[in-house]
């Protein structure tokens, strides 16, 4: 990865960065050692997510988990900086992030923050300010290793007998394309592997573009100028025409609240539905109803349904027009839809440096499920 983790203490939040867990510390190293609980925390433009879990079988069980969308990204394309409100809203969510980590003793963690942290001209000293207030020590990602912990944390979902997928992570801030090859746990053991062919990042996602476009009042033509806008970004990735060329041999497979919007709409659901939603299979014909659907809701209508609601309502519609973007170069017959993503990625990352798999395991994986909480 570009960035490692942040070494340091592990200042008041008691949580051992990973990075300096595994510098000269022999026993952070011991694998199975028994109820050791693991968590990734991911502070996104839109979102605050964290999970807790322990490893079990050659997978891991989600025992604690967290989400509140704070917006952190608001305003910035126009400013360029994080709003003191919006700060406000994220320190508030990371100190019950905090409170959940001390209160269930985890013993290594992995603390990220995305786009919003990379573009603001005030992303370090929010940082310094979350560690002041908190005692977490966030560390900034770039966008490449972004790219290569949603494709961790995904790639368990990939249709083996595929000769490869698209997988796309549409944030709140960027969005990220990667190209990758489904492979074998390794010789670590525990979850599927991915080999990463081709990537890309894009420097849009659903708070900056239904911003730049009105995401509660949107036409058909309106979404179509966001399409336009989307897929013009794509058209430089260097492997864009070598995916084209094998499109009908590859699946895409989707981690947002974007593609699980549109899964729980597909499905009907009276309420979100974590257990029907993470797996499900959209045919291409499927999501054009789907976004026919949505077109013609007004924002109330979005606001009214029971899979959207008020915290989407201005935003899955943007977030539809970049999927959009991403179909109009590759046009896959199906989506797979994938209620997990960077945190999963952050789990495994951590395990396997604590070698929590390289005993062999007689019973099954354990998929990580967690059945409260929606990306």
């Amino acid at each position: 990865m570009a960035h490692g983790p942040p070494s340091g203490s592990p200042g008041v939040s008691g949580v051992q960065p990973a990075t300096a867990a595994g510098a000269g510390d022999d026993r952070a190293r011991q694998p199975h050692r028994p109820r050791r609980l693991y968590a990734a925390l991911d502070l996104g433009t839109n979102n605050c997510r964290l999970l807790v879990a322990k490893p079990e079988g050659a997978s891991f069980r989600v025992v604690d988990a967290f989400s509140r969308i704070v917006r952190l990204g608001e305003g910035l394309g126009q400013t360029g900086r994080l709003s003191d409100a919006a700060m406000d809203r994220a320190v508030e969510a990371l100190k019950v992030c905090r409170m959940k980590l001390r209160d269930r003793q985890v013993a290594r963690a992995r603390l990220i923050a995305t786009e919003a942290c990379r573009q603001a001209t005030n992303g370090e000293e929010f940082i310094h300010r979350v560690k002041d207030e908190t005692g977490l020590a966030l560390e900034i990602v770039d966008r490449h290793t972004e790219a290569q912990l949603a494709a961790q944390g995904c790639v368990p979902l990939a249709d083996p007998k595929a000769r490869g997928v698209i997988l796309f992570d549409i944030g709140g801030g960027s969005s990220e394309l990667v190209w990758l090859l489904p492979r074998g746990p390794g010789r670590n053991g525990g979850p599927p592997t991915a080999e990463i062919l081709g990537w890309t990042s894009l420097p849009v996602g659903v708070v900056t573009l239904a911003e730049r476009h009105d995401g509660k009042h949107v036409t058909r033509e309106s979404f179509d100028r966001m399409v336009d806008e989307v897929a013009a970004m794509i058209e430089p990735f260097a492997h864009r025409a070598a995916i084209q060329g094998q499109i009908e041999h590859l699946h895409m497979l989707g981690t947002s609240g974007t593609v699980t919007t549109l899964a729980g709409v597909h499905l009907g659901l009276p309420k979100y539905d974590r257990r029907r939603v993470d797996g499900a299979w959209l045919g291409a014909n499927e999501v054009d109803v789907i976004l026919d659907q949505l077109l013609a809701m007004t924002y109330e209508d979005r606001i009214a349904h029971p899979c959207i609601g008020a915290e989407r309502a201005d935003l899955v519609l943007a977030g539809c027009a970049i999927l959009e973007g991403m179909r109009r170069h590759f046009p896959c017959q199906r989506l797979r839809v994938a209620d997990r993503g960077l945190r999963e990625g952050i789990l495994v990352g951590l395990m396997r440096q604590d070698g929590v798999w390289r005993r062999p395991f007689h019973h099954r994986p354990h998929d990580s499920g967690y059945q409260g909480e929606r990306r």
